[in-house]
């Protein structure tokens, strides 16, 4: 019982030493306030792929890049991540005299172009190593790095769904657990 006692308290004390040592370590490296578009780019690569390798965070960031950069698409990071049909909050729409930037919006839930954006999920972001590599990534890509790796690619899908719009585009490959796609214009 004394040696199951101590195997315990040891545990913990190494999970409480790697918790005060990850919270010494800033793991925020963009500004949400200061580069808003960088943070919306790696938010989605967090949510989208963050047990992915890096190659797999890479290709997703570039979809978003690709996306953004073609006319079907808004133009904007955030716009191309935040893109669906959305609805106003019961607490603002009883307000006939509220002004339209005051105004709440959500979005459909899972009617968005990436899922984690309207899944019903809290989307809090916790300073952890994924979120520091989601960000490096996005900085990465920002700065123009990795260009062609999913060839155009304006679509993908995690390899344990099979969604109709798939048969629509070209299929480019694979990466990681995600299936990339691109239209032929």
């Amino acid at each position: 019982m004394i040696r199951l006692l101590t195997i315990v308290l040891a545990s913990l004390g190494f999970m409480l030493f790697f918790v005060v040592l990850a919270s010494a370590f800033d793991y925020n490296i963009i500004s949400k306030d200061e580069e808003p578009e960088a943070y919306c780019l790696a938010q989605n690569i967090l949510f989208e792929a963050s047990v992915e390798p890096m190659a797999g965070k890479i290709a997703v960031g570039l979809v978003v890049l690709n996306r953004m950069n073609d006319n079907r698409y808004p133009n904007t990071i955030c716009d191309v991540i935040k893109e669906g049909p959305i609805y106003e909050s019961w607490k603002t729409r009883k307000d006939p005299e509220l002004a339209d930037d005051e105004r709440v919006y959500y979005p459909v839930k899972h009617r968005c172009q990436f899922s984690w954006y309207c899944d019903g999920k809290s989307d809090d972001i916790y300073p952890t190593e994924n979120w520091y590599k989601s960000q490096i990534v996005a900085l990465q890509l920002l700065d123009g790095k990795y260009g062609g790796i999913v060839e155009g690619a304006t679509h993908y899908h995690a390899t344990w769904v099979s969604p109709a719009w798939r048969h629509d585009l070209t299929y480019v490959g694979q990466v990681g657990d995600h299936l990339f796609y691109r239209w032929e214009n």
